[in-house]
């Protein structure tokens, strides 16, 4: 899977984004923003804003940057804005590489992103360069189960990857181990558990 993949994924998907996912995923944007206790003056980046299914749930006085590779979804996000135009900034871009220097951010967020990225390291590390030292990391994500009837549907699903855009196979202590987390809490999300939130602290 590279990174045109997920662009074109997306582009397909964009229409009915909201549609699809818009419910199924709620849970999880919801517990991530709660979690991070957004104050007035914070500066967050979320990784992967996507169409902006997120952005109602900040609190006034919060800066937010919103990125995303795909074009598509971020026209849909900016008819979120509306009247929060002086503190949320939408722009294409990619989370493996991303425009801001070091310790630019209070908190930075990435909501179902990391299995869909060609390379989730790079987006990890970039989260941890670009949030200040003692900053918060928030990540909402599908970790692939080791046994039962979803991981047989997991290991069904890998050859179609590339075509919808995400990686089904993504165990959870693989990821961890890759990034090197100060892990202050993990907890079930969304239907049946399904996906998992962490909050982690920035070294």
């Amino acid at each position: 899977m590279d990174q045109q993949s997920v662009v074109t994924a997306y582009r397909r998907l964009s229409r009915q984004y909201d549609r699809f996912f818009g419910p199924v995923f709620e849970q999880g944007r919801q517990v991530s923003v709660r979690a991070m206790d957004c104050q007035p003056g914070d500066r967050v980046l979320e990784v992967g804003v996507g169409t902006g299914l997120s952005l109602d749930h900040y609190p006034e006085g919060v800066e937010v940057v919103g990125i995303d590779v795909s074009p598509e979804m971020l026209d849909y996000a900016r008819s979120r804005v509306n009247g929060n135009a002086d503190r949320v900034t939408l722009q294409v871009m990619d989370g493996q590489s991303v425009d801001y220097p070091d310790d630019s951010f209070d908190k930075v967020v990435a909501m179902y992103v990391v299995s869909v990225a060609p390379d989730p390291k790079k987006v990890i590390d970039e989260m941890k360069r670009v949030c200040k030292p003692g900053g918060e990391l928030f990540i909402v994500n599908h970790f692939s189960q080791g046994k039962g009837p979803m991981a047989s549907l997991e290991r069904l699903a890998s050859p179609l990857s590339k075509l919808v855009g995400f990686r089904p196979s993504f165990p959870m202590a693989d990821f961890l181990a890759m990034a090197d987390l100060d892990v202050v809490e993990t907890r079930p999300v969304n239907a049946f558990g399904y996906w998992t939130f962490i909050h982690a602290r920035n070294r």
